[in-house]
């Protein structure tokens, strides 16, 4: 079992950068792969990063290589998603999630656990 949260979300104007944290209280976090999925209003949740549990292995959507970054601490229990040069579509609401698989998987079912979400909005 473990207990994610989220925060760093907020607003931000096109072009910048914001960095949501994913943290956790249990120890048990440092065995799970972490993804990041976002959620824009009346949309589906899509995939846009996640990092194996050593933090050797990263995976990005189309959208998100290159200007995002997945990094993880494993003795602070926190995971990170470093967003640069955002854009208007990248607005939303942003999870973490949790898989004990070990693999970088990109399907919702693949994660047992999920934080409560931390929105983004991207404004011109």
């Amino acid at each position: 079992q473990v207990t994610l949260v989220e925060s760093g979300g907020g607003s931000v104007q096109v072009g910048g950068s914001l960095r949501l944290s994913c943290a956790a209280p249990e120890r048990t976090f440092n065995s799970y792969t972490i993804g990041w999925f976002r959620q824009a209003p009346e949309k589906e949740r899509l995939f846009v990063a996640a990092i194996t549990w050593g933090g050797g292995r990263t995976n990005y959507s189309d959208s998100a290589k290159g200007r995002f970054t997945v990094s993880r601490d494993n003795a602070e229990k926190t995971a990170y998603l470093q967003m640069n040069n955002l854009e208007p579509e990248d607005t939303g609401v942003y999870y973490c999630a949790a898989d004990r698989s070990g693999a970088l998987n990109r399907k919702i079912a693949d994660y047992e656990h999920w934080g409560q979400g931390t929105q983004v909005t991207v404004f011109s």
